[in-house]
């Protein structure tokens, strides 16, 4: 509490500034950092002028990642070092950003279902339409629920700048080493842009055929039929956004987006051997229900005035649809199983997820008049969520309805010191949040062994109990502050200290409750509160551009993810404390063009294991595993970039762990230890007048390894045993008009 007060007082603000992940920003690209204003930051000071750790993901490096990986996602976590390896599926479900889950958003909106987790937010939009992702790192409440590992926001295609017609065509191949026929892919894209005076408009769609992924050893990378997959997939994105500038500062803007992914449903998946080290795979197969797809529609209506009242005002109305539907099976033991409605062993069921968003934000900032050095933002946001999680083939619901509905006023401060030596900047946002659940009936399943009126019971079983709806609510006032200090240009030090805040996995708790007499408010479904604090140094001097930044953040009432049944996830609410050190280097070399990069993340994860034997006692003595938290990890990149030619060669190392309890705890399974890997990818691109050609390498060295996730979690399941994806090429041409 003494700290609350101390930095509400100092005012002083939220985060840091470095950019401390391992990827080019556009900073890094212009040279110039004054010209970079980061929307996500919710302010249109530029990042030198914020306490903000902040990378940006340039259009070129991104569309780059994209063709050598696929995906914006795996883009992000191939030049984030402190980001997970990818599990190169469609589900991101143990994906972490500082040991935490970040936020999603596309220009702003939030694109996570945190009430019910279906981990398919990585994958709303086609990164065709992103003109660069911004990162901010840590716990932060910024923009509101889900931010406690960070902000990714993907902003998309800007409006046109020259009168008439203008636009962009995309056209790629995808082959595995052995250019299977089934293992071949292919992308069309294309994005039309029109201004005439005031009005202008840009629409596009982009279409792409993914065919099966082979791992290093020529096998097909097995298939995780009930989570989804984007191998052997295909998917249609579409874009639009129409502009009216109002006056010379003040602009109207409409920006839709549908997404859809479906699978095609070519293979079931063919058992692995752990002990051998035979992974997953597939064959030919039809496998049951409807395959495994994800739908996203999003649509933002904003209104932005650069020099209102000599402030900078933006407005902004939105809503978010999305259905993710989960592949099914039939399994004696699966969840799903009820011998009312038939002999076990017999019922095939599937689960779809529906979540759907209306929010609005509104912010006004100025220079106070007469002391400029003093800059004030002042907003709103207001968001209305509601999610469940039905059965489609029986008609019965896994996950009730759960109504989310949060008002929060904010307001920030950013004050200039000692003709900018020292900054200092400091916020509060007061978060009222209420989740109303209605009464609800459980799947039929075993029993639930607590005892009400404990907080949890046992997550990993079902009873078909009533459970009693309630409307609890949270109230809190989450602060953030920070300062740095910049002696000479380009040279700066800061420290930091910022809360985060986002429900947890409601979905699952609510649907775990297996014995009479719980109700809603009983369960253990308030929001996680999270507080991280960093420091740090930064150098942009000269061809040198280098950071480091060490931060620790811990929660009262975390969330972990532990295995259940049936290959299903439960939560736990415990304390969890972080910590970790990042590193990034990077150096113009006296070879115009030439520049070579260095990243190094170590993060460690400790949770309270008692809490989780129903005995907390505040004390954190075990180590969070590979489904909680993500691998030590070393980037090195040597980019060249002249002319009309661009290559990039890239290793990532991702480092062995060994997770340990204090000597007096239950040891964690051995079999979930990591034993590391590494993989190079590599890219070339030529400008030939009439378009770009790229040739994109993935896994170049056509490694074999065992995915990170697979190799630290559910030892026992020859199903989830998954390769990484071997050698990959890429030819792809695009050209601009």
């Amino acid at each position: 509490m003494s700290l609350r007060v101390v930095l509400l007082m100092a005012s002083a603000s939220t985060f840091a500034l470095p950019a401390t992940a391992f990827a080019q920003s556009a900073s890094q690209q212009t040279g110039d950092q004054e010209n970079i204003i980061v929307t996500a930051a919710r302010t249109a000071l530029p990042p030198n002028a914020l306490p903000l750790t902040i990378d940006v993901i340039g259009k070129e490096s991104l569309d780059q990642q994209i063709a050598i990986s696929g995906s914006v996602t795996d883009a992000v976590s191939t030049l984030t070092p402190s980001f997970s390896p990818t599990r190169q599926k469609l589900s991101g479900s143990g994906e972490t950003l500082r040991g935490r889950s970040p936020l999603y958003a596309i220009n702003g909106i939030p694109q996570s279902t945190p009430m019910r987790d279906g981990s398919r937010d990585g994958f709303t939009i086609d990164g065709f339409f992103v003109d660069r992702v911004e990162l901010i790192y840590g716990s932060n409440a910024l923009q509101g629920i889900g931010g406690t590992g960070g902000i990714v926001n993907q902003v998309t295609v800007g409006a046109p700048t020259k009168e008439g017609i203008s636009g962009r065509v995309l056209l790629q191949g995808t082959a595995d080493n052995d250019f299977s026929s089934d293992g071949l892919g292919g992308k069309v894209a294309g994005l039309v842009q029109y201004k005439s005076g005031r009005f202008d408009a840009t629409v596009g769609a982009a279409w792409e055929k993914r065919g099966a992924f082979y791992d290093g050893q020529g096998r097909r990378v097995g298939l995780n039929l009930t989570q989804g997959e984007t191998q052997d997939s295909q998917t249609l994105s579409l874009f639009g956004r129409f502009g009216y500038e109002l006056s010379s500062t003040a602009r109207l803007d409409l920006i839709a987006s549908r997404y859809e992914l479906k699978g095609d449903g070519d293979y079931v998946a063919l058992a692995g051997d752990r002990v051998t080290g035979l992974p997953t795979s597939a064959v030919r197969g039809d496998p049951p229900g409807k395959s495994a797809q994800s739908r996203t529609e999003s649509v933002a209506l904003s209104l932005t005035d650069s020099q209102l009242g000599g402030g900078h005002f933006v407005s902004q109305i939105f809503f978010n649809r999305s259905r993710d539907t989960f592949g099914g099976e039939i399994n004696p033991q699966a969840t799903f199983q009820d011998p009312a409605l038939a002999p076990v062993g017999t019922l095939f069921d599937q689960s779809q997820n529906r979540s759907r968003k209306l929010g609005a934000k509104i912010s006004y900032e100025r220079a106070v008049p007469g002391f400029e050095d003093l800059t004030l933002t002042a907003g709103f946001d207001a968001l209305f969520d509601k999610t469940e999680q039905a059965l489609i083939a029986t008609g019965r619901v896994w996950v009730p309805p759960s109504d989310f509905r949060s008002l929060a006023p904010f307001g920030q401060a950013n004050l200039k010191l000692f003709d900018g030596i020292v900054r200092l900047a400091g916020g509060v946002r007061w978060e009222n949040v209420q989740i109303k659940i209605d009464d609800y009936h459980t799947l039929a399943a075993t029993t639930c062994t607590a005892t009400p009126p404990a907080t949890s019971c046992d997550l990993s079983s079902y009873g078909g109990v009533d459970v009693a709806g309630a409307k609890p609510s949270f109230k809190d006032l989450l602060i953030n502050g920070g300062v740095i200090v910049e002696p000479w240009d380009g040279i700066r030090a800061y420290a930091s200290y910022a809360e985060g805040f986002t429900v947890p996995d409601i979905g699952r708790i609510t649907r775990a409750v297996g014995k009479a007499g719980f109700s809603v408010s009983s369960i253990g479904i308030d929001p996680i509160v999270s507080n991280n604090r960093e420091i740090g140094l930064e150098v942009k001097r000269g061809p040198l551009d280098a950071s480091a930044a060490y931060f620790w953040s811990s929660s009262d009432k975390g969330q972990l993810l532990i295995a259940g049944t049936d290959r299903n996830f439960d939560v736990q609410r415990l304390r969890m404390e972080i910590q970790g050190l990042e590193l990034n280097l990077g150096v113009r070399m006296p070879i115009d063009g030439l520049k070579l990069n260095v990243g190094y993340a170590h993060i460690k994860g400790r949770y309270d294991s008692d809490a989780s034997r129903g005995a907390p006692d505040g004390i954190v003595d075990t180590d969070l595993d590979g489904v909680n938290i993500s691998p030590d990890r070393v980037n090195l990149s040597a980019s060249y970039n002249r002319g009309p030619i661009s290559a990039l060669v890239q290793t990532q190392f991702f480092l062995s762990r060994t997770f340990h309890a204090d000597a007096d705890k239950p040891q964690p399974d051995a079999r979930n230890d990591f034993g590391g890997y590494n993989i190079t990818d590599a890219s070339i691109r030529y400008d030939t007048g009439f378009g770009g050609l790229s040739l994109s390498v993935q896994n170049l060295f056509d490694k074999f390894y065992i995915d990170y996730s697979s190799d630290t979690r559910l030892p026992t399941d020859p199903l989830s045993y998954f390769a990484g994806r071997g050698r990959t090429f890429t030819l792809g041409w695009d050209y601009r008009f």
